[in-house]
């Protein structure tokens, strides 16, 4: 297998960084066009209005667990230890911070937000465990 397809999950997720940062940008212009918020009010999240202040946090969740994703991602490609179940639970972490962000940036249902949240960080761990597995030769 080429080991170079395990960066793939990580540039969606990395695209999806850009994407969260281009959704707080526009939610805090629109604000500020609309008069619901003062280019000051941005100082501080306090007195940053909700619908940005929502994607801010969304931006704090990418460099959670996904900074997770990125050093085991690198971590199998360093031990050649890409293969397809590897692969396939990154692109399904990756699956699931989409959803999460989705949920996050939209109705904000925490009960959906959660769930994907949860989902994402056992698929992290079996990606993990399966490094693990491959360290000790056993996959």
């Amino acid at each position: 297998m080429n080991q170079a397809t395990i960066f793939w999950p990580m540039l969606a997720q990395v695209l999806l960084v850009y994407i969260v940062y281009a959704v707080l940008s526009a939610r805090r212009r629109n604000a500020v066009r609309s008069g619901e918020a003062r280019i000051n009010q941005f100082k501080t999240r306090s007195t940053e209005p909700e619908s940005s202040v929502t994607a801010a946090n969304n931006i704090i969740n990418q460099f959670e667990l996904p900074v997770l994703l990125y050093a085991a991602c690198l971590s199998l490609y360093v031990t050649s230890g890409v293969s397809y179940v590897a692969l396939l639970l990154a692109w399904l972490f990756v699956a699931s911070r989409y959803t999460h962000a989705w949920f996050h940036l939209t109705a904000n249902r925490v009960k959906y937000r959660s769930r994907a949240f949860i989902l994402g960080a056992l698929l992290l761990a079996l990606i993990w465990i399966w490094f693990a597995l491959h360290l000790a030769g056993a996959v």
